[in-house]
């Protein structure tokens, strides 16, 4: 049995010839044996046998061959040798027998005309080409003749010839107008076979000049025009008078109008024809009719039927085309042409010849010496062809004699063949049609067995099929084929084996035991060889669960199961299909591993799904039928949790694994979206249920991974959207098998506590994870880089373990092993840890300081060597604080800052810093232990900044023309100050402010009389101090002049300040006006058009605490005073503070500073009471009289509500509380101090806001602060606050 592959182009002669070969010897197509035999020629290219040539191009007549050895080629032409070497236009290809004639260079293709044949010719014999017609092809011009207009009647037939120039190869004809356009063809008119324009009636839109027939040349690309024909259509109401006046009243009487008539046909003429076609043609019968109307034309075979699917009707059904003619389409047709008036008819006869045609062609015949064999030749043709033969291209009758052959008709018989009989034999079958040649060589080999199957060939099938081993083999005689099993296996006989000719063995039903190495022997009297293959059975594929019918009602989910079982070793693909086509491209069809669910079903999804699963060795599939249904009516759906799952099933137990499969419970119009599995572990935690895994609502089994040593049993919990179901009635319970543990400790750390031990902890198994009885742990440790051996020990039920003895911060490596009754868990991984930590041994050096401006600092310092850390590197730690101011030069309570910076960084920055003071610093390395020792203190000046706003400005004395100013120096002047700006401008009625006039004054003068103002005017002053640096941020005020001697008592609020802390701020202002005044503070957010909020204060305080505030925000605020008709003040903004971090030591909280600022507090008191006793005593300041006298609002009277004093307060009583701002009308803020945040720089930042909104730790309690005015609050003031009062 023949085996088809591929092989190399230049291998096409050896295929060739050996693709066909009818003895008892085969030669597989094997590349490398091909390329090792002998063989005669083959001829595998050459020219068609009438070759028609362009004769303005070169001329290629084609001749390849293949043999070997290579044949050598030589042409005939006419039937004589052709010289080639002789005519200097003629060339043949190098290796090749194809001639090239050069016409191109002068050569004239007609001296070329003739038969050509070609002979390819090597020691094994001559194969020879067909007989080669050369004809060029002509395109000839058309003759010359003078056509006559053509003058038709309405309703008559008309002919218009082409008769277009004999053409070699005919062209092709059609007809067109001047411009190119073909001419429209119908029933009425059309196109005959000959190129006849054919019109079965005129008609008056017929008539035209230029009726033009084109003969197209494809050969030579050339198109011949015939020249215009005219056609005009005259009709009896379309004769003008000249035509009348030509003719007699008779004769214009006596013609008649358009009439129908019947049809007649204008070709083919006659009633009958004959018609002779070549079998294999294209047979064209036509049929063209005259009439009017119209004839409709119509085929019939006589005595039988037109051929089915090779039928066809053209041109209007006037041609009848049938396609690869036989003898049986011999016969009569007939074509009926009818009308409303009659019919016609015309019968063809047809006669089907045949050229010769093949019945047995010769084959390649390949021998072994004294073999026989026969050569077969037999064609047939109508007439009946003749058959002769040729032996190496030469009649055999006239060839050297071969004893071993004899020629009997068209048969040539070999016997007792030897190498000397190879040769090529040509059979000729020729009738008058046409001539059949075909080569068929005689090779006579003498070969030793070959075997061309690969060395070792592995052979997969499943079991239970047929299993083909091949063995291709090759030798001369052909060698006889014996399997073995094994490589020392006995013969392999009997039925279970089927051995075929081509050395295949076929075991028809392989089954496991099938497997393994089988070995075939090629003998033959020239040697042995041998060759071994593999073959491996697999596991059929197979579908356990197949799909089930399903009814579903319309927008439902259904889900087809399809799961599948496979050998381990192949890879299956599933396909699914609906009624045996790809799935619609529709996301509801989702498609899982072992499922395809359908969502949201409607009418289109009815159908077949089909489950298709494929691997490289067999394919299974299964089907089932979804049918969809309208939802019957029903009451309103009640949604619930699922029903829970039941049937709980454990199949497939493994030590590792185990399948559960159960039976999903209702699920209550709410599709189930997953599955939950837990598990109870009786042996370790009875009782106790844990999640195990859970898989979606679509499947209904699991493979579950299983531990050693654990009792299982297992429930499932449905999910759908509603909830989770009850969970279902535990499996049975499966205790698998005791192993060593599968896994170590996780989290293993080494860390000592203490100097001189290092603590190893690790997280225990738990109970399951045991995968035993008696778990233990081994606890090994060594030092790092020291050429120790491990230290190990074993524990049990500790997670712990301590080792002593240490050096102070080594490393260690650390590793901890898990082992039971029944063996080590694999090796752990090792952890490096370290011994315990010292506090560090020396201070950062070489610190050095660089000042960057008035509030930051940069410091550097040298980072210690790493063997004194003793511990982890956590840091540095920077301690500084302030010594003194350098304006006042006064000591103060010294309190401690703190910066961290994080790992070895040798630099950082210190925001914050006062204006203008002496501080000093150290620097302290930080590890796991604590801090070690301080660097020497470095001592660093901040230079001067700018100064805070004055901490007071109060007008007096108004005059019909002056105002006397009284203001009280910066609280912080942060530098040396060297003068005052005074800033005003009026204001009038509609709050419009008039010029600005400045005003300098020295540093040393505290107050000022305002001269030549207009009377009755307010007045709004900017007031604020200087230092060389430049100026500090200003305090705002309004005043008014008199109108007359008489001081009117005019209502206002001025010096509204305020203190920000994070969420909160503290509001204060000086009122002056008539008593009991009901006043509100508005804020909003700066820059907000947002509306003002209004809070109401309670009484007439002059104080008020905003709280909920935002930190990091400015914020507007305003105070005004109800029935004053909407009197307020001008707007302050302030910002309140970041969140900061606390100090390190809160001095509040320590029981010693509690009680000093008890006794500080009752000192307090004491002294209060003395004054009020002795002033009430002197009696010359009595407060009614000095309000009448000055009306100075900075004199109070007592309060009734409170009972606090009205006497003058002393100026340190109005000074701004810390972080207080005040700002002009322009609601402009000019910030005091740095914007660097502590937060920025470091991370031990050691500050807090009190509640009152002052600042603490910032500053020692020698920090210059001054308390707050009021509190809306009736808690006493904090020690701090009491402390920093005092002092």
């Amino acid at each position: 049995m023949m085996k088809k592959m591929s092989i190399p182009t230049s291998k096409a002669s050896l295929v060739l010839f050996l693709c066909q070969i009818i003895s008892a010897l085969d030669v597989p197509l094997d590349s490398k044996l091909l390329e090792e035999l002998s063989q005669p020629p083959t001829i595998t290219q050459q020219s068609p046998k009438d070759y028609i040539v362009d004769p303005r191009e070169n001329i290629v007549i084609q001749c390849e061959a293949k043999g070997k050895p290579p044949p050598s080629f030589s042409w005939t032409r006419n039937g004589t040798h052709f010289d080639i070497d002789k005519d200097a236009q003629v060339t043949m290809k190098p290796n090749s027998g194809t001639l090239v004639v050069n016409i191109m260079n002068g050569g004239k293709a007609e001296a070329y005309e003739g038969v050509y044949q070609c002979t390819a010719r090597n020691e094994r014999g001559a194969a020879i080409s067909n007989n080669i017609v050369i004809r060029p092809s002509r395109s000839p011009l058309w003759t010359k003749e003078k056509l006559e207009p053509n003058h038709v009647r309405e309703g008559d037939s008309l002919v218009l010839h082409c008769r277009p120039p004999v053409g070699l190869p005919p062209p092709i004809i059609f007809w067109m107008d001047n411009a190119f356009q073909r001419l429209p063809q119908s029933e009425r008119v059309s196109q005959g076979l000959n190129g006849d324009l054919y019109f079965s009636n005129v008609q008056p839109e017929d008539t035209r000049e230029d009726y033009i027939c084109y003969a197209r040349f494809n050969h030579t690309q050339t198109i011949q025009q015939k020249q215009p024909i005219s056609v005009k259509v005259f009709s009896m109401d379309s004769l003008n008078d000249t035509i009348a006046a030509n003719l007699s009243d008779t004769d214009i009487y006596g013609a008649k109008p358009v009439t129908e008539r019947q049809p007649v046909l204008l070709t083919p003429t006659g009633s009958t024809s004959t018609k002779v076609e070549l079998r294999g043609n294209v047979l064209l019968l036509e049929c063209i009719a005259a009439g009017l109307p119209t004839p409709v034309i119509r085929w019939i075979k006589e005595g039988g039927e037109l051929p089915a699917n090779r039928t066809f009707f053209e041109n209007f059904k006037k041609t009848l085309k049938i396609i690869d003619v036989s003898e049986a389409d011999s016969g009569n047709y007939k074509c009926i042409a009818r009308n409303t008036l009659g019919s016609v008819h015309h019968v063809i006869s047809v006669t089907v010849k045949a050229a010769p045609y093949w019945i047995t062609a010769p084959r390649n015949l390949v021998l072994s010496p004294g073999e026989d064999g026969t050569l077969i030749c037999r064609a047939n043709g109508n007439p009946k062809p003749s058959i002769s033969w040729l032996a190496n291209g030469v009649p055999i009758a006239i060839a050297p004699e071969d004893p071993s052959r004899k020629v009997d008709g068209d048969t040539i018989i070999f016997s007792q063949v030897q190498e000397r009989s190879s040769a090529v034999y040509q059979c000729n079958a020729s009738n008058e049609y046409g001539y059949l040649l075909a080569n068929a060589f005689v090779n006579v080999l003498a070969e030793p067995p070959r075997i061309l199957t690969p060395a070792n060939k592995l052979y997969q099938v499943i079991a239970d099929s047929p299993a083909l081993l091949d063995c291709a083999y090759f030798g001369s005689p052909k060698p006889e084929i014996e399997w073995f099993k094994g490589v020392k296996g006995s013969i392999l006989r009997g039925n279970e084996y089927v051995f075929h000719d081509n050395g295949t063995l076929e075991i028809p039903v392989a089954q496991k035991n099938s497997a393994g190495t089988y070995t075939c022997v090629a003998r033959n009297e020239l040697g042995k060889i041998q060759n071994e293959v593999q073959l491996e059975i697999k596991d059929p594929t197979m579908i356990i669960k197949q799909p089930e019918y399903k009814v579903i009602q319309r927008y439902g989910q259904v889900s087809f199961e399809c799961i599948i079982k496979h050998d381990s070793t192949l890879l299956p693909t599933v396909t699914w299909l609906k009624d045996n086509d790809e799935l619609p491209d529709d996301e509801r069809f989702l498609v899982g591993k072992d499922n395809l669910t359908i969502m949201n079903v409607t009418d289109k999804d009815d159908g077949t799904y089909t489950c298709i699963v494929n691997t490289t060795l067999d394919s299974v599939s299964a089907s089932a039928v979804l049918t969809v249904v309208a939802a019957p009516p029903t009451p309103a759906i009640i949604y619930a949790r699922p029903n829970p799952p039941f049937d709980l099933e454990l199949t497939g137990q493994l030590e590792r694994s185990i399948d559960l499969s159960w039976i999903p419970g209702d699920e209550n119009n709410s599709p189930i979206i997953n599955f939950v599995i837990e598990y109870e572990d009786a042996l370790h935690e009875p009782g106790v249920w844990h999640y195990q895994t859970e898989v979606p609502g679509t499947q209904t089994t699991a493979q579950l991974k299983l531990s050693p040593y654990v009792n299982y049993s297992f429930r499932v919990i449905a999910v759908n959207r509603i909830g989770r179901s009850q969970p279902s009635e535990p499996s049975e319970q499966y205790l698998t098998k005791s192993a060593s543990p599968d896994e170590n400790p996780a989290n293993v750390q080494g860390i000592g506590s203490e100097p001189d031990n290092l603590v190893i902890t690790w997280e225990p198994l738990k109970g399951f994870q045991s995968n035993g009885p008696g778990l233990q742990y081994k606890v090994s440790w060594r030092q790092k880089d020291v050429d120790d051996e491990w230290t190990s020990v074993i524990v049990a039920n500790v997670s712990k373990y301590i080792v002593s003895g240490t050096p102070t911060f080594v490393p260690y490596e650390v590793k901890v092993q898990a082992l039971n009754d029944l063996g080590y868990a694999p090796e752990p991984s090792e952890v490096i840890g370290h011994s315990g930590e010292d506090l560090p041994m020396v201070a950062p050096g070489n610190v050095q300081v660089h000042v960057i401006n008035s509030t930051l600092a940069k410091v550097h310092w040298d980072p210690v060597p790493l063997k004194t850390v003793r511990g982890h590197l956590q840091g540095y730690k920077v301690y500084y604080w302030k010594v003194q101011s350098l304006s006042r030069r006064s000591r103060r309570h010294i309190e401690k800052k703190i910066l961290t910076f994080r790992g070895n960084k040798t630099f950082g920055m210190l925001p914050g810093l006062e204006p203008y003071s002496s501080y000093k610093l150290n620097v302290r390395v930080v590890n796991g232990k604590g801090e070690g020792p301080a660097s020497p203190d470095k001592v660093f000046n901040t230079p001067e900044g700018v100064p805070s706003s004055p901490s007071f400005l109060k007008i007096t004395n108004p005059t019909l023309d002056s105002l006397t100013l009284e203001w009280g120096s910066p609280t912080h002047p942060n530098g040396v100050l060297t003068s005052y700006t005074l800033k005003f401008q009026p204001i009038n009625n509609t709050h419009e402010l008039g010029p600005l006039v400045e005003i300098k004054i020295p540093a040393n003068e505290s107050s000022l009389i305002l001269k030549n103002l207009n009377y009755s005017t307010r007045y709004k002053f900017y007031f604020n101090a200087q230092t060389s640096v430049g100026s500090g941020s200003q305090i705002t005020e309004e005043a008014v002049t008199i109108m007359d001697e008489v001081q009117p008592l005019y209502p206002r609020i001025r010096n509204v300040t305020t203190a920000a802390a994070e969420t909160y701020a503290n509001i204060s202002w000086e009122y002056e006006g008539p008593d009991h005044a009901n006043f509100y503070v508005e804020y909003g957010v700066a820059g907000s058009k947002e509306d003002w909020k209004k809070e109401i204060v309670n009484g007439s305080r002059s104080f008020f605490v905003l709280k909920g505030l935002t930190p990091g925000t400015a914020y507007k605020v305003r105070v005004g005073a109800e029935g004053l008709s909407g009197f307020r003040s001008s707007e302050d903004v302030f910002e309140t503070g970041p969140a900061m971090a606390s100090r390190q030591v809160d001095i509040a909280t320590q029981g010693w500073f509690i009680g000093l600022m008890c006794a500080v507090a009752l000192l307090i008191l004491i002294l209060l009471i003395v004054c009020f006793i002795r002033r009430n005593k002197g009696g010359k300041y009595p407060v009614k009289e000095k309000e009448d006298a000055h009306a100075d609002p900075e004199i109070q009277p007592m309060k009734e509500d409170d009972g606090t004093f009205g006497e003058y307060s002393d100026a340190e009583d109005h000074k701004p509380l810390k972080k207080g701002s005040r700002t002009p009308s322009d609601r402009t803020v000019k910030k005091e101090d740095s914007d660097d945040s502590l937060v920025d720089y470091g991370e031990g930042v050691n500050g807090q806001f009190n509640e009152d909104g002052s600042f603490i730790g910032q500053y020692s309690g020698k920090k210059e602060k001054e308390p707050a005015e009021g509190n809306e609050s009736s808690e006493a003031p904090s020690p701090v606050n009491a402390m920093n009062s005092f002092v």
